[in-house]
């Protein structure tokens, strides 16, 4: 079955730092299938029969053994990530790939969570949650945004990495392959 893993703050700034071809090697090592890496920044591509909960525990147990590092790992299927670019909930304000993002959580975000970010959000910007993924449109960058620090902060009470639309789309292509 083929999966995506997300890795949390992989080789952002001058901490956690993995190079590619290494955990690429690592994970092939650890019997995964079709190990494919996109960009820099923690996006893997594998074949495995494990749940995607437990490929996640087994991917971060892997970094762990292997480059010392505690990092947070979420894995979906390619069928799950099909569906979250279906869903595809801002298409229609959402004119730049690379200031729509997707943010992917452990569990969904309960009710207090997304007052708390759409409190946070700018006029301009849009938010919506569904499932265990948030949506989130930046069409001023989320670089300067209070709602994409929150996001891509700690203390949202879940886990939650996130990809621009143009990484969440080539990850899915990737995984069709």
């Amino acid at each position: 079955m083929r999966q995506i893993l997300l890795m949390r703050g992989i080789n952002v700034g001058a901490g956690n730092r993995i190079s590619m071809p290494s955990l690429r090697e690592r994970l092939t090592a650890a019997g995964f299938e079709q190990v494919r890496t996109h960009l820099q920044s923690g996006n893997v591509v594998v074949s495995s029969e494990l749940s995607p909960d437990q490929l996640a525990a087994e991917c971060r147990r892997h970094i762990a053994e292997g480059f010392g590092l505690n990092i947070d790992v979420l894995a979906r299927t390619a069928d799950e990530f099909a569906e979250v670019v279906r869903r595809d909930p801002l298409a229609e304000v959402a004119d730049d790939p690379s200031r729509y993002q997707v943010s992917f959580c452990s569990a969904e975000p309960d009710d207090a969570l997304m007052q708390r970010l759409n409190d946070l959000a700018a006029p301009s910007e849009r938010l919506i949650a569904v499932g265990r993924e948030i949506y989130g449109w930046y069409p001023d960058g989320s670089g300067r945004s209070r709602l994409g620090a929150e996001i891509s902060g700690r203390r949202m009470g879940v886990t939650a990495t996130t990809r621009n639309w143009r990484t969440v789309t080539a990850l899915l292509q990737m995984a069709q392959e």
